[in-house]
């Protein structure tokens, strides 16, 4: 891209963008406003630099929703992009999987909470092009930075076994929102019954979607097992938390702040399990390197399910095990106990600081594409593979969910 040029400072850039893409979201489009909207993109045409500018200050406004480029870029943008476009692989993981850091680089990228606020349009635009990539049908003209943000939403907003759709307040991007307001209110208003009640039932509602939301696909749940499953994990943290706030009257304060905490974790331990029991009945569906069937497993669903469970309690513990410390502290201080209505949004932005951090890390303390081997795999699954495939499959893979 050029970077020589100051005919359109980037602020411009920026605004047109947004005048722009909301057009475009805009379900309601007046003919006038159309005829504006054409007259743009024929100005636009005229200057390639900032065609290519805008290009990469929102790919999605370039392309139509199939994906065809609106705004052709200058000869030597696309020479270079085509150059960087040979032999990519957008399904290549961009960091290394196989280490820590790499995973949370991953998730740090797919589970950027500005994702939420991409339209229906971008995402629509980002599966398209996602597609298009797999196929090696990517448009003309089309940069190596756009087909990355596409794979960044595309990731984030669609499942990766089924390559629906996920609902928003089910996408781990929205972890950090969601998941701030209500851990801050959890932690602010612990010391009355009804209160407790109330948010902890708020968030195992919460938690059962984002189970269900994440799941691995490829173990159907019914509406009877989703019920049974929410109704069990809400009574568990209820109980949890009455029955430790009982308990903890004539403990210190600062212990009392820990029994949402405790709740949480003990919610945790049943919500998941019974959200995909189905996966611990019949099995989870595993596969070789090459994506072949190799049957379903128990043990690996076991596996997998114990991971998860394990990282949503990494998940929740800094910001529900130190931001009690801290906010001990702070109403310690003589401006906070006169301003007692910051306590709460207080709490909730340091909750958000902790989640901002902690969803990625905790996503990333196992591979998402689980690896066993074979031989740890039941018996007759193990005979199954070795009559099928000898002694070539050594590793078994599956999905484990987040």
């Amino acid at each position: 891209m050029h970077r020589t040029s100051g005919k359109f400072p980037l602020p411009l850039c920026q605004s047109i963008k947004i005048v722009l893409v909301d057009f475009r979201a805009s379900k309601s489009r007046s003919s006038n406003a159309m005829n504006t909207y054409n007259k743009a993109l024929e100005w636009l045409r005229s200057d390639k630099y900032l065609v290519c500018l805008l290009g990469s200050l929102c790919p999605a406004l370039c392309t139509d929703a199939s994906g065809a480029p609106l705004l052709s870029p200058c000869r030597l943008c696309v020479s270079n992009m085509e150059a960087d476009l040979s032999g990519f692989n957008i399904d290549a993981p961009r960091w290394d999987q196989s280490t820590f850091l790499g995973r949370v680089k991953h998730f740090f990228n797919i589970t950027d909470p500005r994702t939420v606020f991409a339209s229906e349009q971008e995402l629509d635009w980002a599966k398209v092009m996602v597609e298009k990539s797999r196929m090696g049908l990517v448009p003309p003209g089309t940069q190596v930075e756009q087909l990355l943000y596409a794979k960044k939403l595309y990731d984030s907003a669609f499942h990766p076994d089924t390559g629906e759709k996920m609902n928003v307040i089910g996408r781990m991007s929205f972890q950090v929102p969601g998941g701030m307001i209500i851990t801050g209110f959890m932690l602010q208003f612990y010391r009355t019954m009804p209160a407790v009640i109330f948010w902890q039932w708020v968030n195992q509602s919460f938690n059962a979607l984002v189970n269900y939301t994440n799941r691995n696909a490829a173990s159907p749940t019914s509406v009877r097992q989703m019920a049974v499953s929410y109704l069990t994990a809400t009574s568990t943290a209820v109980a949890t938390a009455v029955g430790m706030n009982m308990w903890t009257k004539r403990a210190p304060p600062l212990v009392g702040r820990w029994v949402p905490f405790a709740a949480v974790a003990a919610a945790n331990c049943v919500n998941i399990p019974m959200m995909r029991q189905q996966e611990l009945i019949q099995g989870i569906c595993v596969k070789d390197k090459d994506q072949n069937d190799l049957g379903c497993s128990q043990r690996a669903a076991a596996v997998g399910i114990t991971q998860v469970v394990i990282s949503r309690i990494t998940m929740a513990a800094p910001g529900m095990i130190i931001l009690p410390v801290i906010m001990e502290q702070l109403e310690r201080l003589r401006l906070m106990k006169k301003v007692r209505v910051l306590h709460a949004p207080l709490q909730v932005l340091l909750c958000g600081c902790f989640l901002l951090f902690m969803v990625p890390v905790a996503c990333g303390l196992f591979p998402q594409e689980c690896k066993l081997p074979v031989s740890y795999l039941e018996p007759e699954l193990q005979d199954t593979i070795k009559a099928k495939y000898g002694e070539d499959v050594l590793f078994a893979y599956f999905n484990k969910g987040l």
